[in-house]
């Protein structure tokens, strides 16, 4: 994933009700909601939140799919594992220790040869 995507997505979960948005969509799964049910939930007023969802499937994170006269957004969870893995690419590789079990391998020192 290039870094400008990265910026563009990180951008636009930066703020409260985009990434409150982002992260229900995400425990619904693929199935999502309707925009409805979205402001409901949410309380967030339509015009409002069709700002923030312009936003978010601008950036790549949610889509779109029309079922009758309704639209309903989900996450886009390639393009989610997509930024965790660009930020996590290099996790720990100039240490000596790791940060956590989840971290990939750490850098292993230089194995001196014996004499």
């Amino acid at each position: 994933m290039k870094p400008d995507a990265v910026v563009t997505a990180l951008a636009a979960l930066a703020q409260d009700s985009r990434l409150a948005v982002f992260r229900l969509l995400v425990k619904r799964g693929p199935e999502g909601y309707a925009a409805g049910q979205l402001s409901e939930r949410l309380a967030i007023p339509a015009p409002t939140l069709s700002f923030h969802l312009k936003t978010l499937a601008h950036a790549g994170l949610i889509s779109a799919r029309k079922e009758s006269r309704y639209l309903y957004y989900s996450a886009n969870f390639d393009r989610m594992a997509g930024i965790v893995a660009f930020l996590t690419e290099h996790c720990c590789s100039l240490a000596t220790d790791c940060a956590s079990v989840d971290c990939a391998p750490c850098a292993k020192p230089a194995r001196r040869k014996s004499a």
